[in-house]
């Protein structure tokens, strides 16, 4: 099975990466773009059947390495491998 973990800064967190995507849209041309947020996605290919203890490992290891909950926030969707 496979861990889809989204990543993404809490609000009120300064996101400059985010800011710059956003103004080099609108220098390119692409008014419509009010602003942009950066984050990352990490999949991860799983062993076993167990979507529940999955899930639950998945999150633990957010908490320990793959975010920092200080400043971001997670999302994990659990999918069955192709």
């Amino acid at each position: 099975m496979k861990a889809l973990v989204y990543v993404g800064l809490k609000p009120g967190v300064l996101d400059p990466q985010g800011r710059t995507i956003s103004r080099s849209l609108n220098d390119l041309g692409f008014d419509e773009v009010e602003s942009a947020l950066q984050g990352k996605v990490i999949e991860l290919n799983l062993t076993g059947t167990d979507v529940e203890a999955a899930e639950a490992r998945v999150k633990e290891m957010c908490e320990k390495l793959l975010a920092n909950t200080v400043i971001e926030n997670y999302r994990i969707e659990m999918r069955m491998a192709d």
